[in-house]
């Protein structure tokens, strides 16, 4: 081989070599790069703390719900409307018994301040009976309290107190609440354990609950938030920071003895800032009424007594010139619908009347001597 082909040979190796390396550093500039943006795009995904929804009708689209936030919700919810958030203390009259002055005891409850004026919410049942009302604030101080009003058929009153009040709780709206949102319970549980927490989910709303005193109280929602003796009208709060409904039960076992856990009921807002409204305004609750002394009648009393239906309310009294009184209405008629109505399992005569005002001409469905006949008349009002 000529020095002159040797060197020609040499040069084609040099240039060879030189391809082949700047293609090898091409390529890895090309992986480097790559694996950024994957790196990039893992990085972005959510971490074990965010739930993914993927719903059908987003395809292609990722929801991310980072559990910090959730939690910084409901601290803040707490924070926002825990200052407002009342323990409610009832002294109940004791009663003269054959051995002697039983003395006075105390109830329990809760309650919410609803107003810069001193108007706090809290539920029936917690004052019903009480001669004498305190409430003790968040802070630990106390004051009296005076009863403005209270709805036994809704299960609500709203108490006095006056000052200069630690917080006002901002109200929300409960028709906007769905199953499955996160929601906060307030309350002081046995009386003891002031302003505690707990945090749960919308179970289910508009539930109707049977009183077992001839109505029902409905459009309840239901929630698996902790709730006990002594959270009794207390607030239950969004993570917005609003009271939503106010706690009213829970229900510990089912008729047939099964105990049952996570069952808590509270009345919605919109319903609570009607009664609330009429209870400041008025003193009570404007409701229909036709002036009569009633019981109701279930399958067992229409066996026993052999009566002609399965369902109503027998008149035991009519009122003298009352709605019932004026349209002819007396003693031992059997009323079993009202208008298009029919009084049934479902269908309380309290509720049903209630759906009303009073004013309202209504035509009910009456029984008198084993006859159905119709009775129109002119409903008056009650205050509860």
């Amino acid at each position: 081989m000529t020095m002159k082909k040797l060197l020609g040979f040499i040069l084609a190796i040099f240039i060879l070599g030189g391809t082949a390396m700047l293609g090898a550093m091409a390529g890895g500039v090309v992986v480097y790069q790559l694996m950024s943006k994957n790196q990039t795009a893992i990085s972005a995904l959510p971490t074990e703390s965010s739930v993914q929804a993927l719903p059908a009708n987003h395809q292609g689209q990722t929801l991310a719900v980072n559990t910090m936030d959730v939690e910084t919700a409901v601290t803040q919810a707490v924070q926002d409307v825990g200052p407002s958030v009342v323990t409610v203390v009832g002294t109940i009259p004791g009663q003269q018994t054959f051995f002697g002055y039983s003395g006075d005891s105390t109830s329990t409850g809760s309650g919410v301040i609803i107003s810069s004026d001193g108007y706090i919410l809290t539920n029936n049942h917690v004052i019903d009976g009480a001669k004498q009302l305190q409430v003790i604030f968040a802070d630990g101080t106390q004051q009296d309290a005076s009863l403005v009003g209270s709805d036994q058929y809704s299960d609500l009153a709203v108490l006095k107190v006056s000052g200069t009040m630690p917080a006002v709780a901002t109200l929300g709206n409960s028709d906007a609440l769905n199953p499955g949102e996160t929601v906060i319970a307030i309350g002081s549980p046995l009386g003891d354990f002031k302003n505690t927490v707990t945090v749960g989910v919308v179970s289910a709303t508009g539930r109707s609950i049977d009183t077992g005193d001839g109505y029902s109280i409905d459009g309840l929602i239901q929630t698996d938030a902790a709730i006990n003796q002594g959270n009794s009208g207390g607030p239950l709060v969004n993570l917005a920071g609003e009271v939503i409904a106010i706690n009213t039960l829970i229900i510990r076992s089912s008729n047939s003895g099964t105990v049952t856990e996570g069952l808590g009921f509270a009345i919605p807002i919109n319903t609570a800032r009607v009664v609330s409204d009429q209870l400041i305004q008025k003193g009570y609750v404007s409701r229909p009424n036709l002036g009569i002394s009633w019981q109701p009648i279930t399958p067992r009393v229409a066996a026993i007594y052999r009566l002609p239906v399965q369902y109503g309310v027998y008149i035991t009294d009519v009122t003298s010139n009352s709605p019932a009184d004026l349209a002819g209405l007396r003693a031992g008629d059997i009323i079993t619908g009202i208008d298009a109505t029919t009084i049934d399992e479902t269908h309380a005569y309290l509720n049903t009347l209630f759906q009303y005002s009073a004013g309202d001409t209504v035509n009910l469905t009456v029984m008198r001597n084993n006859r159905e006949i119709q009775v129109q008349v002119t409903l008056g009002e009650s205050g509860s």
